[in-house]
């Protein structure tokens, strides 16, 4: 039975976690809304995105993103994806090394959190251990473009993210 229990303990720590970071970062906040992205049908991670009272979307106002992993994926894919996109969504900015520094290999529900501060600066958290924060001039729309903006890969993603 103590082996039970710990397996319990186990299994709802991430979660316990996860909600310790959130409400120590963006005080009040609650999930606005949630989708899963698709990437040639394959499933590729679950978004929830978190706004203070789980109010209306807004760049001015600071919010939370997680994303839970639902297959393995490498720090490079990572990290040349999220380039990738951000070059879509106007310009390669210069932070390879610092999304190298920020990302790591994922498995199958492992917890990316993305938690913003004012316009220039956005903390990242892998299941609840903190990875960097990326500081810079609009950083915050730059990196988030790629999921909630208006030139997505997937508008209906993007809409559902939103609670729109």
């Amino acid at each position: 039975m103590p082996r039970l229990g710990a397996i319990l303990v186990c299994l709802w720590a991430p979660g316990i976690v996860f909600a310790a970071t959130l409400g120590g970062l963006l005080p009040g906040a609650e999930e606005r809304g949630k989708a899963t992205y698709r990437f040639l049908g394959l499933a590729l991670y679950d978004a929830r995105l978190f706004t203070p009272g789980g109010a209306e979307f807004s760049w001015s106002a600071d919010f939370a993103l997680e994303l839970t992993y639902l297959r393995a994926l490498s720090e490079y894919d990572l990290v040349e994806g999220t380039l990738r996109e951000m070059k879509r969504n106007g310009g390669r900015p210069n932070l390879d090394a610092a999304l190298y520094r920020c990302f790591d290999d994922v498995e199958k529900g492992d917890r990316f959190l993305a938690v913003t501060n004012g316009p220039d600066r956005v903390g990242f958290w892998l299941n609840g251990t903190q990875t960097c924060w990326l500081d810079g001039p609009g950083i915050t729309r730059r990196f988030m473009e790629i999921f909630l903006g208006d030139n997505t890969r997937s508008r209906s993603f993007t809409r559902r993210l939103r609670g729109s």
